[in-house]
C-alpha cells in the first residue's frame, strides 16, 4: 500500500493505518458516529484524498452551526463507504486503532518499501516525532532524506524508554558499566532552551510551557546559551518527600484552583541531548552525563556512575519516597523506539500500565459507581487490547465519583452490568504476578491486582503488552 499511495496520499495513509488522521480529533464522539444512520455504499469509491479532506474539512468547522455541519459532512462521508470501510472509519475516529505496535509495524513496512535500513527510519523518527513525515521522506528521498533529520530546538524528541528488569543485581549484571540512579515517581519531561526561549513538553511531547513556570525560569537561569534536557519533575511535601503523582500531573492542566496552582514543581534531570550547539543523541551517555553535569548542577537526579554499592542508592531512594532505579549503561547512544536494555528499571513493588477496557457497576457501598474495571494489555501485533483481568481494589471514593461522571463520556455501548469504554485510559496495577488462565484470550489472568493511579501521561501506546503480563507468571 505504501508503494502504491501518491506523494499526496502518503501522509495520510500513514496517519489511517497508524489509528492517527492527520487531524488529529476531529470534534465528533462515539455517539455522533454511532447516530449518523448511513447505509453503506453498495461498492468502494471513496478514494484516500477523498476521506482526508472530509476530515480536514470536520476538523475546521467553528462558529454557530459548526455541530451540524460536521455530522452532514460526516453523514456524506459514510455513505459513500462500504461497510467494512465504514467499520474502519468508525474505529479510526473513536480512537479505537490507535495501538503502539502500530507505530512500531508501519515503522518497519516503511523500512521495507523504502528499502531502507530500520534504524534510519526509527532515528528519523524519533526526531520529527510524526510518522506520516518520515514515510514521505523515506519514499521519496529514501536514506540520504532521512539523514537530514536534526534535532531541532523547540521541537521535542520522542522519549529513550526503558525496559523492566527482574532484579537490582540482573540489571547490574546485565552492563559492563553502568550508572544506577533514582526512578522517580514523577511527570516526564523535556526542555529546550533557545538563548531566553525555553519550551516544556510531557513524554507524549505535548507542549506545557504555560503551566510550569517555574520550570522556564529555571531554565532560563542555566549556564548556557541552548540546552535540551530530559528528565522528571514533581511537587514536593515541606519536608521534600515526593506528593501523590495526581496532584503533580493536576499542575499540566487547565485549573482555576489556587492550591493547585500553588504547588510547586522541582526538575530532576537525567540526560543532556544538546549543549550550546553540539547535539549529543549519539554521543555515549557517559559524555552526555558530562555535559548534564556542566550544565545541570543542583538539578541532576540522585545517581552515581559505576557505583561500588548499587543496593544502597535502591536503598536511600525508596527511603526518600522513590520507586526504585534506573540501571544504565554508560556506552548507550540516547534512541527512542522500541524498548531496549540499555536502559533498565528495578522496583520492588511489581506494576503494569494496563488499558480500561470495561467497568461494572459496584454492589452494596458502590452502589450507584461504576467500579469493577476490565483491563486489558497491549497487543505487540497491533490489535485491540488483550483482557487480562478485573479489579476494583484500591479504587478511593474519589476515584469512583471521577470513573462514573467521567467514564460514561468514552462509552461505546453497554448491557445491565457493563459499561464498554473506548480503550484511550491507562492505568498503574500493582500486582502479584499472573498466572495460566483460560478465563482470557490471552491464557493469562493477573494475581492480587490494585489500583494505584491513573496515567494521564501515558496513551494506550505506551502501556504494557501481553508478553510483559506473561513474564510475571509465577512459576
Amino acid at each position: 500500500m505504501l508503494t502504491r499511495a501518491g506523494r499526496d496520499e502518503l501522509p495520510a495513509v500513514v496517519g489511517f493505518l497508524t489509528g492517527q488522521p492527520l487531524q488529529g480529533r476531529i470534534g465528533a464522539g462515539w455517539r455522533t458516529l454511532a447516530e449518523l444512520g448511513a447505509a453503506p455504499a453498495p461498492g468502494p469509491e471513496l478514494t484516500v484524498a477523498q476521506v482526508n479532506e472530509a476530515l480536514g474539512e470536520v476538523a475546521s468547522a467553528a462558529g454557530s452551526g459548526s455541530a451540524g455541519r460536521r455530522t452532514a459532512t460526516l453523514r456524506g462521508l459514510f455513505a459513500r463507504a462500504t461497510e467494512d470501510e465504514q467499520r474502519f472509519l468508525f474505529r479510526l475516529l473513536t480512537g479505537e486503532l490507535r495501538q503502539g505496535a502500530l507505530e512500531g509495524i508501519m515503522v518497519d513496512a516503511i523500512a521495507a518499501a523504502a528499502e531502507v535500513p530500520g534504524e534510519a527510519v526509527r532515528r528519523a523518527f524519533m526526531l520529527s516525532g510524526r510518522l506520516p513525515v518520515t514515510a514521505l521522506a523515506a519514499m521519496t528521498g529514501g536514506e540520504r532524506a532521512l539523514s537530514e533529520f536534526r534535532l531541532t530546538l523547540g521541537r521535542p524528541v520522542r522519549p529513550m524508554l526503558a525496559s523492566p528488569a527482574e532484579s537490582l543485581e540482573e540489571a547490574v549484571a546485565e552492563h559492563a558499566s553502568a550508572i544506577v540512579e533514582y526512578k522517580m515517581d514523577g511527570a516526564r519531561i523535556q526542555v529546550h532552551r533557545d538563548g531566553d526561549e525555553v519550551h516544556v513538553y510531557t513524554r507524549t511531547l505535548r507542549e506545557i510551557t504555560g503551566s510550569a513556570g517555574e520550570l522556564v525560569d529555571l531554565v532560563r537561569a542555566l549556564p548556557c546559551r541552548s540546552v535540551v534536557l530530559d528528565g522528571e519533575t514533581l511537587a514536593l511535601t515541606d519536608d521534600g518527600r515526593p506528593r501523590p503523582f495526581q496532584e503533580t500531573m493536576s499542575r499540566f492542566g487547565s485549573t482555576r484552583d489556587e492550591q493547585v496552582r500553588a504547588l510547586l514543581l522541582r526538575p530532576y534531570f537525567f540526560d543532556c541531548l544538546h549543549l550550546d550547539g553540539e547535539d549529543l543523541l549519539d554521543a555515549p551517555l557517559r559524555d552526555r552525563n558530562k555535559a548534564l553535569r556542566e550544565v545541570a548542577g543542583a538539578h541532576l537526579i540522585p545517581g552515581e556512575s559505576e557505583p561500588a554499592a548499587p543496593a544502597d542508592i535502591l536503598e536511600s531512594a525508596l527511603d526518600a519516597g522513590h520507586e526504585g532505579v534506573m540501571v544504565k549503561a554508560l556506552d548507550s547512544p540516547y534512541a527512542a523506539g522500541r524498548r531496549g536494555r540499555a536502559w533498565l528499571k528495578v522496583k520492588p513493588v511489581h506494576t503494569l500500565d494496563l488499558v480500561v477496557l470495561a467497568a461494572e457497576w459496584g454492589h452494596g457501598r458502590r452502589t450507584g459507581y461504576l467500579s469493577n474495571l476490565h483491563l486489558g494489555a497491549r497487543d505487540p501485533d497491533g490489535g485491540p487490547p488483550i483482557m487480562v483481568g478485573k479489579t476494583f481494589k484500591g479504587l478511593t471514593d474519589e476515584l469512583l465519583s471521577w470513573q462514573t461522571k467521567t467514564f460514561p463520556e468514552l462509552e461505546t455501548h453497554r448491557d445491565d452490568w457493563t459499561v464498554y469504554l473506548r480503550p484511550e485510559l491507562v492505568v498503574e496495577i500493582e500486582l502479584d504476578g499472573a498466572q495460566v488462565s483460560t478465563r482470557y484470550p490471552g491464557g493469562v489472568a493477573l494475581r492480587f491486582a490494585r489500583v494505584l493511579r491513573y496515567r494521564p501521561d501515558k496513551e494506550p501506546a505506551d502501556a504494557d503488552t501481553i508478553d510483559a503480563v506473561r513474564a510475571t507468571l509465577k512459576r
